[in-house]
């Protein structure tokens, strides 16, 4: 028997109650999603250190929610409309989800991913091909990073890209699974530290680098990082934050070092050139699926 899910259009003053509503009425779960994405209007709620506070919500959201039957969806939608949550059903959606194997289904999402010929990013279910130089095994959990995502990979291939590693020190800020800190310690690189503002990312990071063999110098929150210039820093996060943190990221690179940034549409690539030149001769170093990589050498300072 199918499962029933409803989608409710929400403003960003609605979205959190609506949300709370339907898990109190039976709901098996709930999301919610930006009704902008993949647009002009398309919203990134993010938090940085020493930035203003990110928006709780989006302005313009889709609340999903997924029932066991359409009989409990139907009544649910009822509920809502007698507590004043839900004034009317305009926009609202229900569609039939079939019974699936869903963790059969998520693994199928997740094959090994292979960069420059030379590193592969391989799920637990699978094995490594035969006489692959470099594997990192991860499996998807509760911090960005799988190997799957254009800009994970384009980073992954500007690291590849660089080797030997030997004698440079290396900051991933953002660093989500841990995976581009962790490619860093397989290629070698003389120190690796991995910095998030998420604790779970952290923790997945520091679980992931240990699983891998990856010894991390530092694997912290952003704030408890120590005071220190690396040869490379490593960015990859979205072009909002990016561009607000362009003074802090430059100055933890040393003189000449070098900076990478991703998470980046191409369409938002001059854009970061242009904030980063005080800093930084950055350019476009790979493109894929309309995300960019820029990458460059900081000026000498005295």
């Amino acid at each position: 028997m199918p499962y029933r899910e409803v989608t409710i259009p929400a403003d960003d003053a609605r979205a959190e109650a609506l949300s709370d509503a339907l898990m109190e009425l039976d709901a098996l779960s709930v999301s919610v999603e930006d009704r902008e994405a993949g647009t002009e209007a398309e919203q990134a709620l993010f938090g940085e250190p020493g930035l203003p506070a990110p928006r709780s919500a989006w302005q313009h959201s889709l609340v999903h929610a997924l029932f066991s039957t359409e009989a409990q969806a139907d009544a649910a939608l009822l509920a809502l409309l007698g507590t004043g949550l839900l004034n009317d059903l305009a926009g609202v959606q229900q569609t039939d989800v079939p019974e699936q194997d869903w963790v059969r289904l998520t693994q199928s999402q997740f094959q090994p991913v292979c960069i420059e010929g030379r590193l592969w990013i391989v799920p637990s279910w699978h094995s490594a091909p035969e006489n692959a130089p470099l594997v990192i095994q991860l499996d998807p959990g509760l911090a960005f990073g799988t190997g799957t995502h254009p800009t994970t990979q384009l980073c992954l291939g500007w690291l590849v890209q660089q080797s030997p590693w030997n004698g440079r020190d290396l900051l991933d800020y953002g660093c989500g699974s841990g995976i581009l800190a962790i490619a860093a310690g397989l290629l070698k690189a003389r120190s690796v530290s991995a910095v998030d503002i998420d604790p779970d990312a952290v923790r997945a990071s520091q679980a992931n680098a240990q699983a891998n063999g990856v010894e991390l110098t530092h694997c912290c929150h952003v704030d408890m990082l120590p005071e220190q210039r690396f040869d490379v820093v490593l960015a990859n996060i979205l072009a909002a934050p990016l561009k607000l943190l362009a003074p802090m990221l430059s100055v933890r690179v040393k003189p000449a070092g070098r900076l990478v940034l991703s998470g980046i549409l191409d369409r938002q690539a001059e854009e970061l050139i242009q904030v980063y030149a005080p800093y930084a001769n950055l350019h476009v170093h790979a493109e894929q699926d309309g995300w960019v990589c820029l990458a460059g050498t900081t000026y000498a300072r005295p």
